[in-house]
């Protein structure tokens, strides 16, 4: 009985020693793994997407920003006219100025003129009727210009009414 458990004792140690060797073998190969992952990991430098993901990325970016420019241009529009309107409103009011200027002006003149000369009150008596008549004239003159300016800026205050108006309307 001793030669078949003496055959059995050589055999287990023989697969002992063919384990050991087998661990040790694996034991070098697993030891090296951590070093094989960082070597074989790769690093993603650019993500290549697909043509469809990128339009979809693109079309939901424009739906975003669209809204947002057409309010930003509206607002542009808006302060554009608002200018625009102003502008002409201190053109027209310029002018008006610069023609009240003229006139008081031309005025001033014509009565320094008038009064500071002996030769001109020679001849104020000398045609009577025709010099009142011609100081009338000039008076009605400028008081024609004065309502014609009057006249220019309330039209373009009934202008400016007008495009505020409309303004509320589309606002509204």
């Amino acid at each position: 009985m001793a030669n078949p458990l003496a055959d059995c004792v050589s055999s287990l140690r023989s697969s002992n020693h063919l384990l050991a060797n087998s661990i040790s073998i694996l034991d070098s190969g697993v030891n090296d793994f951590p070093r094989l992952t960082k070597v074989l990991q790769t690093t993603k430098h650019f993500e290549l997407l697909p043509s469809s993901a990128l339009s979809a990325a693109q079309s939901r970016l424009l739906s975003s920003l669209t809204p947002e420019f057409n309010t930003l241009l509206s607002r542009v529009e808006t302060h554009l006219d608002r200018l625009q309107r102003r502008e002409q409103a201190l053109i027209a009011r310029c002018e008006l100025l610069e023609g009240r200027l003229s006139m008081s002006g031309e005025d001033s003149e014509a009565l320094s003129k008038g009064s500071s000369t002996a030769m001109d009150r020679k001849s104020f008596a000398g045609e009577g009727d025709g010099s009142r008549e011609a100081l009338k004239l000039k008076q009605m003159r400028a008081k024609k210009e004065r309502l014609g300016y009057a006249v220019e800026r309330l039209s373009l205050q009934a202008q400016q009414r007008e495009r505020q108006l409309r303004k509320s309307v589309a606002a509204q």
